[in-house]
């Protein structure tokens, strides 16, 4: 399984799904939107003034009289945010992408009770990477919602991850909480709750998943790492998911892959009624088709 195989499913799928855009007023935002109509991935729906997104749209030679894309005349942007959000709430779209606001005005919006996009869980970032050295996706979280979770959110976390790979076809995949060692040191917190998730996964508490910690990224990732350290565990070696016990950690993984390992990557927030996509002005154009598709395949 591949980002571009994901692209290519999501193209041969006959039903095209919405994508409600939040403030689409801005020439980055719509290129995507112009990506995504060209490839057909989905239908959408541009939120925003019409005036300013004609604008931005004219600057790209983007076609606004296309059939799979209308647009809605908003007031302001906080308007323009909560008609989006509205429309994923009552189902007259699927997911909902960031445009040209800042993200704490959509959280606030998706967080509102009754109108919003609440669903009993927390909100958290899965990130899905395509490594060179690696024959199948890793997914990681979470590098960039919650600073420093608790066990109870740690456990919403790994759920949240579990059902988003779940929905991409991928069961039972290993789940490894991370901490610096692969032993249970009562002064090293990550390492007890890592143990905790283990153990609550056998219960039932987490399900859809195997998880074993707490296992360092070494032995996470390598077989050779595993083998050396003679550890046994059906998930070291070969996880497919990475639980980060603080944002630190996460983010330095998440910009070490794309940095260092030249990975390609997609990411999602996930914990809400239907995935949130969060592009920023630094994701490149292949990185928001990746997370649009993400987001499309999981909703």
């Amino acid at each position: 399984m591949s980002l571009d195989g994901l692209v290519e499913q999501l193209c041969n799928m006959r039903e095209k799904k919405v994508v409600a855009v939040a403030e689409a007023t801005n020439v980055e935002t719509l290129r995507a939107v112009k990506d995504g109509v060209n490839r057909d991935l989905a239908s959408f729906k541009l939120f925003g003034n019409i005036e300013k997104i004609t604008n931005a749209a004219d600057e790209i030679e983007l076609n606004l009289q296309s059939e799979k894309i209308t647009l809605h005349h908003s007031t302001s942007v906080e308007n323009a945010v909560d008609k989006a959000v509205q429309s994923v709430s009552e189902e007259r779209s699927d997911i909902l992408m960031k445009g040209n606001v800042a993200t704490k005005i959509v959280l606030k919006s998706v967080l509102k009770k009754g109108t919003g996009l609440r669903n009993g869980r927390i909100l958290s970032h899965v990130a899905m990477f395509e490594l060179k050295e690696r024959d199948r996706l890793l997914f990681l979280t979470d590098a960039g919602m919650n600073i420093a979770p608790n066990l109870e959110e740690k456990v919403q976390i790994t759920q949240n991850a579990v059902d988003v790979v779940n929905r991409l076809g991928i069961k039972q995949p290993k789940v490894a909480p991370l901490a610096a060692v692969e032993i249970v040191n009562p002064a090293m917190q990550a390492s007890v709750d890592a143990a905790v998730l283990s153990q609550m996964q056998k219960r039932g508490q987490i399900t859809g998943c195997i998880v074993d910690g707490p296992l360092a990224f070494d032995n996470a990732i390598s077989l050779d790492s595993k083998e050396e350290k003679g550890i046994q565990s059906e998930v070291a070696g070969n996880a497919d998911i990475l639980v980060c016990p603080y944002i630190e950690v996460g983010n330095t993984l998440y910009k070490s892959f794309t940095y260092f390992a030249g990975a390609k990557v997609a990411g999602i927030i996930s914990g809400a009624k239907a995935p949130i996509v969060l592009t920023s002005r630094a994701d490149s154009a292949e990185s928001k088709i990746y997370s649009l598709a993400f987001a499309l395949l999981t909703s």
